[in-house]
């Protein structure tokens, strides 16, 4: 089927607004995407808040976090198909809309389960928008700005978490933990403008929506249900209970029956949520590993350095914002540079260096305790934001230019989705770790003082992450391309 004629489909857009489009389609997503950013980090500042407040130990409100995570993950596989089925525009405010409501019902919540509900929904809006900008930038801008257009829209995304902390701090600090919630808001009443002038009604490669293969239900499921008794498995493994290995057991279990699942839809014909044809390319394969180990000690670290400074270091929620913030500006400042590099550097040498830089910040957190000065804790964290800052515009990029274009809406989804499984299982990893090592040395975060058993179980969980860093760089040098694509030819 050939492109809708409508004022709002693709080439109407391109026409009206010239060569400049694309950069204003991807301005449009990247203020979405910083909401989304946003309400994925911005709550770890409000954890120990909430958690005082609903009176509930570690191990519980932790879901706050791996409940978005969950849904953030799994909804990833959907994007593909709701981009095929109702098209850029209608996907995209659908997701903003459902992320502006999860927002104002955390904000309003009076019970925890409710902060669940809010915060499952935020995920599932999050996980939808997550791997459009990758489909854009690889299909409307021609190789060469390939990298300029991720730095440039890596920039700014990485400003929300940046800054996010240090304002959601101040408002935990003054307005208390629901506070943090609202702030979403007028990024989506923003973003649903930004759609309505900019985003295409089109769906990927410049067709009309159109109704097509029915959405993978079952697949979607066992996915979810995977997910589920994963990190249900980690929490029970620490307590010893028996019911954490039926659980890991059938996460392999859902994991096996997924893939023969995907097999037989591709096989009968029918649109699978994750096309296995992606892993015959080496690059993509190499690139996915790398983005689910990634992931584990990214969202793991997002989720420990916020505890560490709060309950390890006695600060503040504002305090721990404000040191967090340097080495936010330093990791926009990175990736905008970074971005024009992988334009001419190997892929493979840039998510490497990255990743040797985040560990060695992770392995020098244990110099830090509580009579060193805060400046070293800022060095140490700018360090490892330097390293993301090599990893975020390279890895994405070069890990799907060899595929075809008709697998790039695939591919963006599936290795999204692979890194946020290894977030969701980092969160989880590290509030295991946490309280295990507390618990080896005598302590309780039910204590609200410090010590020097507590903080040494912290140093423990940072050791855990740079060995983590130290294994994805094995997969990172694999990335080493063997052939390559041709260039982009339109904005589709």
């Amino acid at each position: 089927m050939g492109t809708r004629v409508s004022t709002s489909g693709l080439a109407a857009l391109q026409e009206r607004h010239g060569a400049r489009y694309r950069w204003l389609l991807l301005l449009s997503l990247m203020v979405g995407t910083m909401a989304s950013s946003m309400s994925s980090t911005i709550v770890n500042v409000a954890i120990p808040d909430i958690s005082h407040y609903f009176t509930l130990g570690q191990e519980r409100v932790q879901w706050v976090t791996s409940g978005f995570m969950i849904a953030m993950t799994v909804s990833m596989l959907t994007t593909p198909w709701l981009l095929g089925r109702f098209g850029y525009r209608k996907t995209y405010a659908g997701t903003m809309l459902l992320l502006m409501g999860g927002g104002l019902l955390g904000g309003f919540s009076s019970r925890f389960d409710l902060v669940l509900v809010a915060r499952f929904a935020e995920g599932l809006a999050a996980g939808v928008v997550q791997p459009i900008p990758a489909i854009v930038i690889l299909r409307a801008f021609e190789q060469r700005e390939q990298g300029r257009a991720s730095g440039l829209f890596g920039m700014g995304v990485v400003l929300a978490p940046a800054l996010g902390p240090s304002i959601g701090g101040l408002l935990v600090d003054l307005f208390g933990w629901r506070s943090i919630f609202f702030l979403v808001v007028p990024f989506c009443l923003l973003s649903l403008w930004l759609a309505w002038k900019f985003v295409p009604d089109s769906a990927p490669g410049g067709v009309a929506a159109q109704r097509g293969n029915r959405l993978d239900w079952l697949g979607l499921a066992i996915a979810g249900a995977g997910t589920l008794c994963l990190l249900n498995g980690l929490v029970e493994l620490h307590g010893g209970a028996a019911s954490a290995y039926v659980l890991l057991a059938a996460a392999a279990a859902a994991l096996v029956g997924f893939l023969l699942w995907q097999r037989r839809r591709k096989a009968v014909g029918a649109e699978p949520l994750m096309d296995l044809s992606l892993f015959e390319h080496r690059t993509f394969t190499m690139g996915s590993i790398v983005a689910f180990i990634y992931g584990t000690a990214l969202f793991g670290s997002t989720y420990l350095l916020p505890v560490y400074m709060q309950l390890g270091l006695g600060l503040s929620a504002s305090y721990v914002g404000t040191i967090l913030m340097p080495a936010g500006l330093v990791l926009a400042a990175t990736i905008a540079l970074v971005g024009r590099l992988a334009d001419k550097h190997p892929t493979h040498i840039l998510v490497t260096t990255g990743l040797a830089l985040l560990a060695a910040s992770f392995a020098l957190m244990p110099t830090i305790g509580i009579g060193t000065g805060l400046w070293l804790l800022v060095a140490w964290a700018v360090l490892g934001r330097i390293g993301l800052g090599f990893i975020l515009p390279s890895l994405n990029l070069g890990s799907m230019r060899s595929l075809e274009r008709s697998l790039i809406p695939q591919g963006s989804s599936t290795i999204n989705f692979l890194r946020m499984l290894g977030g969701a299982t980092g969160v989880s990893l590290c509030a295991i770790v946490l309280e295990w090592r507390i618990a080896a040395h005598g302590d309780s975060l039910a204590n609200r003082a410090t010590s020097p058993a507590r903080l040494a179980a912290f140093n423990e969980s940072f050791w855990m992450l740079a060995v983590i860093c130290a294994i994805a760089m094995a997969a990172a040098w694999r990335l080493r391309a063997n052939d390559t694509t041709a260039p982009a030819q339109a904005a589709k």
